[in-house]
């Protein structure tokens, strides 16, 4: 895998005619931790299990909690002594041994009922026979993963197996309170061994909350790690675990997305991107309008400065097509409650924005604009923040910006460009009808916004006017039958040679009111000209797709 993780293990089945105990497997990955972590001491080790293997990292962090560890776990067999698996044992050792050649096939074939019925005649005439017979009203579950574990494992193999399960569960169980590693919890909702997912809300209980993330996988078996739709790589560039040293830097720790993991994040918002059918302009360097995006500039820095529709919406279309028609990257500086949480609360839960992180949105914060320009990249940043995506009914396409510039001389620092646009079409999806003034009059929702906003992390909590005013909330909007998008790139302001000149505050200033207007200039022109467009509606554009081709490019406005 040409991929750099610091220590990369993958625990795993362990051969059919091996017999190790739990505890010498554990002393053998011990050693080889502890060897990789006295060879780079500042640097994290990674430790990936799945099942059993998850028993097995976790007891190594238990007895290791001074060294920098990862914990990747899939499916954990700490679930164990609450499985069905549990059944296994007895009723395997009261089979004949060995066991018939065709008791594969047979099992193969035979579900519910049936198995239950096969299983109730085997037993016959058996010493354990009561017993046995109690174990078979519960093993219908098992009627899919037994004719698996029959072809690949002789009985002794097997019944030994759930042994080493039961007494790495115990084991690992016995010594979660002693464990420090930040872990990745991976759970499967169709696992049909383990109760999994119930397993991973338990364990992101018990350990430390600060260090400790879950990811559910509802349509997903127990052997996650073989199917095809999952990428470990992904799942964890996505929820920000891939780090070098102690701790995770959301700038100079990102892995740019592969093409397939950028189709496959952009695919997944085809159907909102068909509907939105965005119409993009961009200004040439000679001030000409154009449409598409030939006026972008392609090498950075540059710093797109936007305003931020009705919840962010036209960040999908936008970012999409940058990507897909100038093979750009816009790296977004977004909220941080995108990227951590000071408590468990209402806020929607991390894996949510995991697709955000893939594409390498960034917390807002001085230091990392400063390393996003120094790595000369694209980046967004919409200065309204949460007060413009949540505003007020009758506030569409109104600035909500700060007082003082917040970019202007960082950008001059590094000469980047700095490209103005506006976006309208909001009010062409929806209508808000219920908004925050509506909301806080009415007492239980007054105290979930207030919750809401608690648990969030603040921003701008020293600035002044509406753009420090940021409470947590979801307006009520009422559908529309659907418009459309239409973007419009100012031309690109130049920093390069100003760093001297825009230290002065005044004149920075003046730049930042220019940036300020020349957003609105572009607001107010794109919600005149679509007044003109003949596939402003949803029905035109589909009319026209419909003859031409669902791949082709829809006509607007003449500019």
């Amino acid at each position: 895998m040409a991929w750099d993780l610091d220590l990369f293990y993958i625990i795993r089945n362990w051969g059919v005619a091996d017999r190790t105990p739990f505890t010498d497997l554990l002393k053998i990955v011990e050693r080889t931790v502890r060897s990789e972590h006295q060879r780079s001491p500042n640097r994290p080790i990674y430790l990936v299990g799945e099942s059993l293997g998850a028993c097995l990292a976790l007891a190594v962090a238990a007895l290791n909690p001074d060294i920098d560890l990862v914990l990747i776990l899939a499916n954990p067999a700490t679930s164990f002594r609450r499985s069905s698996l549990q059944l296994l044992t007895p009723l395997l050792e009261a089979l004949p041994n060995p066991l018939s050649p065709g008791l594969p096939n047979i099992l193969r074939s035979t579900e519910g009922e049936s198995l239950r019925m096969l299983l109730d005649n085997v037993v016959q005439g058996l010493p354990l026979q009561n017993t046995a017979g109690e174990l078979v009203k519960d093993f219908t579950a098992f009627s899919l993963s037994l004719p698996v574990l029959a072809d690949i494992l002789p009985k002794e193999t097997l019944v030994w197996k759930l042994k080493m399960l039961k007494s790495a569960s115990a084991y690992a169980h016995s010594r979660l309170y002693a464990i420090k590693a930040q872990t990745l919890i991976l759970c499967s909702g169709n696992d049909q061994l383990l109760p999994s997912q119930q397993e991973g809300e338990r364990l992101l209980k018990l350990l430390p909350k600060s260090k400790c993330q879950l990811r559910k996988f509802d349509d997903s078996g127990h052997f996650l790690f073989l199917e095809d739709s999952i990428d470990l790589v992904t799942i964890i560039k996505g929820t920000s675990y891939y780090r070098r040293g102690k701790y995770h830097d959301y700038a100079s720790d990102f892995i740019p997305p592969t093409l397939d993991e950028a189709k496959n994040i952009i695919e997944s918002n085809s159907l909102f991107n068909l509907i939105a059918s965005a119409v993009m302009l961009s200004t040439l360097e000679d001030g000409t309008l154009v449409k598409g995006l030939a006026g972008i500039p392609s090498e950075g820095p540059v710093l797109f400065v936007g305003y931020h529709m009705l919840l962010g919406l036209e960040k999908i279309p936008l970012v999409s097509r940058i990507f897909l028609e100038r093979n750009i990257l816009l790296r977004g500086v977004a909220h941080p409650m995108m990227f951590m949480r000071s408590k468990n609360g209402r806020l929607p839960d991390l894996s949510s924005f995991d697709k955000f992180r893939v594409m390498g949105a960034v917390p807002v914060a001085p230091t990392n604009l400063f390393k996003l320009f120094s790595s000369k990249s694209h980046v967004l940043l919409y200065p309204g923040g949460m007060r413009e995506a949540l505003h007020r009914k009758g506030e569409e396409y109104k600035l909500f910006w700060p007082e003082q510039s917040e970019f202007v001389r960082m950008a001059a620092r590094f000469g980047a460009k700095i490209v103005p646009f506006g976006a309208v079409g909001e009010d062409d999806l929806g209508e808000v009808v219920f908004d925050y003034d509506d909301l806080v009059k009415i007492p239980y929702f007054r105290s979930e916004i207030e919750s809401l906003t608690n648990e969030a992390t603040q921003l701008r909590s020293d600035a002044g006017g509406e753009v420090a005013n940021q409470p947590v909330h979801m307006p009520l909007i009422l559908p529309k039958v659907p418009g459309r998008f239409y973007y419009y790139f100012g031309k690109p302001l130049e920093m390069e040679g100003r760093k001297q000149e825009l230290r002065d505050r005044k004149k920075a200033h003046e730049i930042y009111l220019q940036v300020k207007s020349e957003v609105e200039r572009c607001i107010a022109y794109l919600k005149v000209k679509r007044e003109s467009d003949p596939y402003r509606g949803i029905g035109p554009r589909l009319l026209y797709q419909a003859t031409h081709g669902f791949e082709s490019e829809v006509p607007t406005f003449e500019i």
